[in-house]
């Protein structure tokens, strides 16, 4: 599989020593950081600015995570986060986010990460701009 022609967004890292377990394998509340690092990069990447909402009273939150977790990592392996953005209703945006081992592309995670954003009211409220971002 292409990840760069399935993803809106894609980025490679690597497993850190500190990240692994007793069992030697990639601990399962570690993923989410992987996958939290990879969203705030894509939102980065088509010009929203995390930090930049929240001054403005804009926060973007998680309100659902589902994770599926397929193999482990181990301290040393490289892998690929691929990311899509779509719409779950009015006011629910998704993260549909896969983790791949490299080079062979074995699945590790699969997450669906459910969030929406607050305005300055504590109110839900997705703004215009990332509106245009997802699909």
């Amino acid at each position: 599989m292409d990840m760069n022609s399935s993803y809106a967004f894609t980025l490679e890292m690597g497993v850190r020593d500190y990240e692994c377990d007793m069992q030697g394998i990639v601990n399962n509340s570690v993923y989410q950081n992987y996958l939290e690092h990879v969203r705030h990069e894509y939102l980065k990447e088509v010009g929203i600015d995390f930090a930049d909402y929240t001054r403005r009273g804009i926060n973007l939150v998680v309100v659902r995570a589902e994770l599926d977790y397929k193999s482990p990592l181990q301290s040393g392996d490289r892998f690929v986060v691929g990311l899509n953005l779509r719409r779950e209703s009015q006011l629910k945006f998704a993260f549909y986010q896969d983790i791949s081992r490299l080079p062979d592309m074995k699945p590790v995670v699969k997450a669906k990460i459910i969030g929406t954003a607050l305005n300055g009211r504590g109110r839900p409220e997705i703004p215009e701009q990332l509106v245009k971002c997802i699909s």
